[in-house]
């Protein structure tokens, strides 16, 4: 089985089917919407695949692939997982079980604005691990926030053939792009509708909900030196050395284009 939901349907770039702003803040590691958006897309979902759910199958439930820095995504997934382990307790199931597929990232290009074939040939580069073992014959059921041209799917798809994984395999997302005559590049428009600025990221870094992903890390390692320093200013010590921790810990300062904004911030 190789199945996909998702809640919202995108039919016309002129009309959004969820609040943009709160879509945009989530992408940049606010917290509140990720629950909220969470609780939003397990209504749903349950509504359509009860029984499969309730089923002897065991649920093995796996965020968007990443190395070290989660995704948004990924806390989508957490607050996905909470809810549906409520409702597997409720009826008598055991709780679902969580794996990842590792991912060694080779790019720093924001793909938002990019087609299927562009996004497709840009991330053929990563590598992928995910435990064939671990996940072997199992409801797979995997969390991300948004399809737009597939490629994500495609991908996922591609490794699960690759390690020759049997099982059966869900693929749920809070919104899907329907109407492929709207340009991926809308991806950015709601990526981006309250991020219009560094004082904006200063907003929601300093937000009661923050945590970092991998995108808001990337933005900030990416800004001019004149907007990384008022950055830097205008957040607390504490978040500058978890930026600086998560940023090494995926390798980044390894990449031309993060370089010198890591050395910025290094713990002597």
């Amino acid at each position: 089985m190789n199945k996909s939901y998702s809640l919202h349907k995108i039919a016309d770039e002129k009309i959004c089917p969820f609040k943009e702003a709160d879509y945009s803040r989530f992408k940049f590691g606010d917290k509140f919407y990720a629950e909220k958006f969470a609780e939003e897309l397990f209504d749903g979902f349950v509504d359509q695949h009860r029984d499969l759910i309730l089923s002897d199958k065991e649920i093995v439930i796996l965020p968007s692939p990443y190395l070290s820095i989660p995704t948004a995504s990924n806390f989508l997934c957490y607050y996905f997982k909470k809810e549906l382990n409520s409702f597997l307790f409720k009826n008598g199931k055991k709780a679902c079980i969580e794996s990842k597929i590792y991912r060694n990232q080779t790019y720093v290009t924001d793909y938002g604005n990019l087609d299927f074939e562009q996004r497709v040939k840009l991330i053929s580069n990563d590598t992928y691990y995910i435990d064939r073992n671990f996940i072997e014959d199992k409801l797979c059921v995997f969390v991300d926030d948004i399809k737009i041209t597939g490629s994500h799917e495609h991908t996922v798809n591609k490794i699960l053939n690759q390690y020759e994984v049997k099982g059966d395999f869900l693929f749920v997302y809070y919104a899907e792009l329907v109407n492929k005559e709207v340009h991926p590049k809308i991806e950015n428009h709601y990526n981006y509708f309250a991020v219009k600025n560094v004082e904006d990221i200063v907003s929601i870094v300093n937000s009661e909900d923050f945590q970092y992903n991998t995108r808001i890390v990337k933005y900030i390692l990416s800004l001019e030196n004149k907007q990384f320093a008022y950055l830097i200013s205008n957040i607390s010590r504490k978040k500058s050395n978890e930026l600086f921790h998560l940023a090494i810990s995926n390798n980044y300062h390894q990449i031309l284009e993060y370089k010198n904004n890591i050395n910025v911030i290094k713990i002597d």
